[in-house]
């Protein structure tokens, strides 16, 4: 009976010493793609009155945690019943990626000129100020749920050929991960300038220079971010690329690992972007509608 019980606890040990193994293999793999979750919802938090920035932020990490309970389950069966349906869906994420972060380059260059007009918040009533709070928390949480599925499938992808108990554990603990962890610091974040005006309001003049350090960086901060997280799409675009689909496994192989990765996922991205804005504007020309 006492050997039974040492063996189960052994079986357990083993179990949980590989999920760790796992979770930081798995969590180095998703690394980039929340960096650029961290850029995307510290951009959609920001911009509220203080008073209101923390509850938005609230709303959306209930709506991200309920993203991973919807998405998990589905990840969870098709890993069981159809494994290789993972890698399909891993090249699939790895195109849109890659589309993502050429579509924003060629934004950068070339800026399309957007109809809407920034609303005055001033002239709003409390009602229309709430509707629009809650019309942006709506996009934030369908931003999440792309961003959770790209997330939780790149997690699921690194431990396919582990036990399916051992893929629960880890890819569940990745999601958690992927809430606390990128909302935590998008929380840090959007209140980097109310912590600078607090510091501004202190006679001591060194926590004066740092109030007004941090009002200025947070805009910077979170344009960074941006521009990292563009990177990020790229980098996880051509890794899973080399790593999952064979006949990349030798694509520039002279080259650094992250370089290969780099500009692979840079070609894929700007063949995507050539491909669906064809499509996009024979579309427009066969339906004779404007862009």
């Amino acid at each position: 009976m006492a050997s039974g019980i040492f063996l189960l606890l052994d079986d357990i040990a083993a179990l949980m010493d590989d999920v760790v193994v796992m979770s930081k293999i798995a969590t180095k793999k998703t690394a980039a793609i929340l960096g650029d979750d961290l850029a995307v919802n510290a951009e959609k938090a920001s911009g509220f009155v203080s008073s209101r920035e923390i509850p938005v932020l609230w709303a959306i990490t209930k709506g991200s945690l309920l993203n991973k309970l919807i998405i998990l389950p589905f990840a969870f069966v098709l890993s069981y019943f159809l494994p290789t349906s993972i890698i399909v869906i891993l090249a699939l994420g790895g195109v849109y990626l890659a589309y993502e972060g050429a579509e924003k380059i060629y934004e950068f260059f070339f800026p399309h000129e957007h109809a809407a007009t920034a609303v005055n918040k001033d002239n709003l009533s409390e009602a229309e100020i709430l509707a629009l709070e809650k019309d942006k928390i709506k996009s934030a949480i369908i931003t999440d749920f792309i961003l959770s599925i790209e997330i939780i499938i790149i997690a699921l992808g690194e431990v396919l050929e582990n036990t399916f108990t051992t893929q629960i554990m880890v890819v569940s603990f990745i999601a958690i991960l992927a809430t606390v962890g990128v909302y935590g610091v998008v929380a840090l974040i959007v209140r980097m300038d109310d912590l600078g005006i607090i510091l501004t309001t202190k006679s001591s003049k060194p926590l004066q220079t740092t109030g007004k350090l941090l009002i200025k960086a947070l805009p910077i901060v979170i344009k960074s971010l941006g521009y990292i997280g563009t990177v990020a799409l790229f980098l996880v675009a051509g890794g899973i690329f080399k790593h999952k689909i064979a006949f990349f496994h030798h694509f520039l192989e002279s080259l650094p690992s992250t370089a290969s990765e780099f500009i692979l996922g840079l070609a894929i991205g700007f063949v995507a972007l050539v491909i669906i804005g064809g499509a996009k504007w024979s579309w427009t020309k066969l339906s004779g509608k404007k862009a």
